[in-house]
């Protein structure tokens, strides 16, 4: 099968992997918008969850080759597979309207997931996206679509998920030669250079209309390396493509300022919450993995327009509470601090939406040693080996942006308060 990708070109998908797609766990995502509030202001914002999947597996396949390029071994294969499945499949247990409606998810016990498939069920929580995409994969009608590629490639389901959660189980299923491959592949799934990531800023750079998430994605998978220390391969970049790596970093920072953190989605998805606390009973997201089929972001839009509830109305209607400040350092966020304090003595509705806009979750912040982040290789001079270093000793961007460039911001409906309210908040702003 053939997928014309606008991004990407043509993506081949595999004999073994159609039952997969066209099942509807995953035909699911073709109704769960990639950036949900955001078409409210890039009108061109409507490509989905499914599309974005594809191409995370489509890029995930390239690096794989990219990097090994001559291993054919059936265990290399095998590997290769739940790989490509992971990337796939990373997504597929996202509720409505992107990561907005997890806050009304059960309790994670209340799932049952499979013991070989969750590694801390021991610990209750409040379930998230991730632990509905394990659930499916292990415990659902979904599972059986995975026969083909367990029959060819010998693929396990539960390794999928290791790949997913990044804590593996079983080493030796990722083991070839005495090298885990474990470390990489989860590397390339979730770290701070990802698959999910090198689809979806090119992805929403192009559907907003914007060229903020443009990167040289060819160079940098030319120049993906594998770093093998202790038995064990990692991800890592020649040092050629340092640069290329800075631009990638700062491109998801400036979509993230100029995209993802838009004042207007932010808003309209905290109308959201608040619309699920002051309407608990309204809409709850279902612990059955089946009935969990239905739930996308036509289902929530229905519940949303028959409520009568005011910020339900407001969004719907795309009306937000006025923007009255914003803080782009410590001092403005002084005055939004002494603002926010009198808006909550005086019983005034308001919004605050709060933004870390970290360059990397996955870079610690105190500068302590992470053994699983991107590796920097140097080749010496008739050297037998490679030189290996963390990313943060070749690029200074990580401590630059380790005081982040925080975004604040106020909304309320000022015109509707007392004339000596409005008079209190504007000289607040003034000061």
């Amino acid at each position: 099968m053939e997928i014309r990708d606008p991004v990407h070109g043509s993506i081949h998908i595999l004999d073994e992997e159609i039952p997969i797609i066209k099942h509807p766990f995953f035909q699911r995502l073709r109704s769960i918008k990639q950036l949900g509030f955001s078409e409210y202001v890039f009108p061109g914002a409507t490509h989905t969850r499914f599309l974005h999947s594809i191409g995370v597996m489509h890029v995930g396949t390239r690096a794989f080759n990219a990097l090994f390029p001559h291993y054919q071994s059936p265990e290399l294969l095998k590997i290769k597979e739940t790989f490509k499945l992971a990337c796939l499949l990373h997504d597929v247990g996202h509720a409505p309207l992107s990561h907005s409606t997890e806050i009304v998810m059960p309790m994670l016990s209340q799932l049952k997931i499979p013991k070989d498939f969750l590694h801390d069920s021991a610990i209750d929580r409040q379930a998230n996206h991730e632990d509905y995409t394990i659930k499916s994969i292990a415990d659902s009608s979904f599972s059986r679509s995975f026969k083909l590629v367990e029959e060819k490639f010998g693929v396990k389901r539960n390794r999928i998920a290791d790949l997913v959660i990044g804590s593996c189980q079983d080493k030796s299923y990722f083991t070839v030669d005495g090298i885990c491959y474990f470390p990489i592949l989860h590397q390339l799934v979730s770290s701070e250079m990802d698959c999910d990531r090198m689809d979806y800023l090119l992805r929403d750079s192009y559907f907003c209309g914007v060229s903020y998430g443009q990167f040289d994605l060819d160079w940098l998978l030319d120049n993906l390396q594998a770093c093998f220390v202790q038995d064990q391969a990692f991800l890592g970049i020649s040092e050629r493509s340092v640069v290329t790596f800075d631009d990638f970093l700062l491109s998801r920072y400036h979509m993230f300022i100029m995209v993802y953190f838009h004042y207007r989605s932010v808003c309209l998805e905290q109308l959201l919450y608040k619309f699920f606390k002051t309407a608990p009973l309204e809409y709850t997201i279902p612990a059955n993995i089946e009935e969990y089929l239905d739930h996308d972001d036509h289902f929530l839009m229905k519940v949303l327009k028959k409520s009568k509830n005011e910020y339900a109305q407001n969004l719907i209607q795309n009306k937000i509470p006025q923007k009255i400040f914003e803080s782009f350092n410590p001092s403005q966020l002084v005055i939004l601090e002494k603002i926010e304090s009198y808006l909550k003595k005086n019983n005034i509705d308001f919004i605050k939406c709060s933004s870390p806009s970290r360059l990397s979750k996955y870079y610690p912040l105190d500068g302590s040693e992470n053994y699983y982040s991107l590796k920097v290789v140097r080749k010496v001079l008739n050297a037998k080996e490679a030189i290996y270093s963390d990313i943060n000793k070749a690029t200074d961007l990580f401590q630059k942006f380790s005081i982040s460039h925080a975004v604040d911001r106020l909304h309320c409906n000022i015109n509707d308060l007392e004339k000596s309210q409005q008079s209190d908040i504007l000289k607040l702003i003034q000061n």
